[in-house]
């Protein structure tokens, strides 16, 4: 009796999906390099949405709100390269060490993530083949093309967060986060605060720690200035909103790279 050969198994994305991740210009002559992380809400279509309700989806927990419209807006004014993530940070976060027991939340904020518990070493392992590891790969690559042609790059992160977590409130209008790169941040956070009425946190409302990937490994690791910039989502939520804040993190930017040079 003939037996049939195993059929291989299904991908995670199907060949209508995006891929991965997503690059615009790449070759931007800016010395800025920016990256959106938690840029888009998606999920793959295999995963049947996690087990979670639109309105759970699209909420801050699923992407950051008003980023990628923002880091859209940030390239085109300063010319400068952005990949950005195409999937859920649900499905599997790409600011989050292999280690972390964030990378693949069981629970966000007080919201459990059904299609994430229980999850086989298969199933994880394919998230990152699929999504996490090329994203993370295709960043690596063009700076190492931009090292090896000795243009300078600080490596900028594009965030939100809400202004509420958990019940505390959140009073900065933004938030510069870093490590290594004191002095990036220092002139990054003097620029910003020359611009009326804001009020800027210094490493608030999160610090980099071990639960971070970019800014340790694509900056501080090669000796780059790295920093993520973290806006709150209902001041970017809308085009009046996104222009706003590109305009004046364009502004700050060139400052902050000039009083570099």
């Amino acid at each position: 009796m003939l037996t049939r050969p195993a059929l291989p198994p299904t991908p995670l994305l199907d060949l209508d999906e995006p891929p991965p991740y997503g690059v615009i210009n790449p070759d931007g002559v800016s010395d800025v390099l920016l990256l959106c992380e938690h840029a888009l809400p998606r999920i793959p279509r295999r995963l049947a949405h996690l087990g979670l309700p639109k309105s759970e989806r699209l909420r801050h927990i699923g992407w950051d709100i008003g980023a990628l419209a923002l880091a859209r807006d940030l390239s085109a004014r300063l010319d400068a390269p952005l990949f950005h993530t195409s999937y859920s940070r649900l499905v599997v976060d790409c600011n989050r060490p292999l280690d972390n027991g964030s990378l693949i939340p069981e629970t966000s904020e007080t919201t459990a993530i059904p299609g994430n518990r229980g999850l086989a070493a298969a199933d994880r392992a394919e998230r990152l083949e699929t999504l996490f590891h090329p994203f993370q790969s295709a960043v690596s690559r063009r700076l190492d093309l931009r090292c090896a042609a000795g243009k300078p790059t600080f490596v900028v992160g594009v965030h939100s967060y809400t202004p509420v977590y958990k019940g505390v409130a959140r009073p900065w209008h933004a938030g510069v986060l870093y490590a290594a790169a004191t002095e990036f941040a220092g002139h990054l956070m003097q620029a910003l605060a020359q611009e009326e009425g804001l009020v800027i946190g210094d490493n608030e409302p999160y610090r980099i720690d071990h639960d971070d990937y970019t800014v340790p490994v694509h900056g501080d690791a090669r000796g780059l200035p790295a920093l993520l910039i973290e806006v709150r989502h209902e001041l970017i939520a809308s085009a009046e909103g996104v222009a706003e804040w590109a305009e004046r993190l364009e502004r700050c930017l060139r400052l902050t790279v000039d009083a570099m040079a």
